[in-house]
């Protein structure tokens, strides 16, 4: 069963410093972008992560400090990056907890507003969780019957990556379509909007926040409740995305406000001119 595209779908990888949102950087991204056509591009690319790779993470993905110091910057290669991805929605291995997040990062630390609206996130580990609770490794000798050979190389990663979505849509019975497979493969009922889980919409559609004491509720009651919550998450260690996510929903919140005075001010000042008429 083949995917229903309407957008290319870049399927990508990361290896980086290590697991930390906002302070790992990226040491090679590979992606396979899968036009609707079927046709596929290739991009695979190592980056100066301008910090030290701490011994225990080259042994996982094997780039030394000594390869990624003659790569470019993730600064000089973000706009063939920016292009290359173009509007594709976009898949991955955990990558809306992990992957999506930390590129994001990367993009708005060099200036470059790398947009996330309108896009579709396929996770294929959480396809993977939901029907047979296993890891990468496992997925592609279930799916695939082969030994994943080269594990943690990005490139190897991400067309194991794209293999196992492949043998998922034929084994299950899941809708093909893209947006519909990025539904399916949300964690929780609560849809996403930050990538890093921090921010999110509701069955009613109102932005909340999804961790933390206040999880599950509007940005709008904190907001009049404990103002001062959004200072600190603007101060805390959170991820530059979600900070921005989050001025833009607080933005919104004012506009709201302001509007809802206006209109309030407007209908006062029509009942004095009735009276006064009369």
């Amino acid at each position: 069963m083949n995917i229903k595209l309407k957008n290319p779908l870049c399927v990508f990888d990361l290896e980086t410093t290590g697991l930390q949102i906002t302070k790992d950087r990226i040491v090679q991204i590979a992606i396979l972008k899968v036009h609707p056509d079927t046709s596929q591009e290739e991009l695979n690319l190592i980056v100066n992560p301008e910090m030290d790779i701490p011994q225990e993470v080259i042994d996982i993905h094997g780039i030394t400090n000594e390869r990624a110091l003659k790569a470019p910057t993730f600064k000089e290669i973000a706009e063939e990056v920016k292009a290359f991805i173009g509007n594709s929605d976009l898949a991955g291995y955990n990558s809306n907890k992990f992957d999506i997040p930390v590129l994001a990062e990367a993009f708005l630390r060099v200036g470059i507003d790398f947009d996330l609206t309108n896009r579709n996130f396929i996770d294929v580990q959480n396809i993977f969780h939901k029907m047979e609770q296993r890891t990468l490794v496992a997925a592609y000798k279930f799916y695939c019957e082969k030994e994943l050979k080269n594990a943690h190389d990005a490139m190897h990663d991400t067309k194991a990556t794209w293999e196992v979505l492949e043998k998922q849509l034929d084994k299950y019975d899941l809708d093909c379509n893209a947006a519909a497979l990025a539904d399916f493969s949300r964690a929780g009922t609560n849809k996403v909007i930050d990538m890093a889980g921090r921010i999110a919409l509701n069955t009613k559609n109102e932005v909340v926040y999804n961790f933390g004491k206040h999880k599950g509720k509007t940005i709008e009651e904190i907001s009049k409740k404990e103002p001062g919550y959004y200072g600190w998450m603007l101060e805390a260690d959170f991820p530059l995305y979600t900070k921005s996510v989050l001025r833009k929903a607080m933005e919104d919140i004012k506009d709201k406000r302001r509007e809802n005075t206006e209109k309030n001010m407007g209908e006062k000042l029509t009942d004095l001119q009735k009276k006064f008429n009369s």
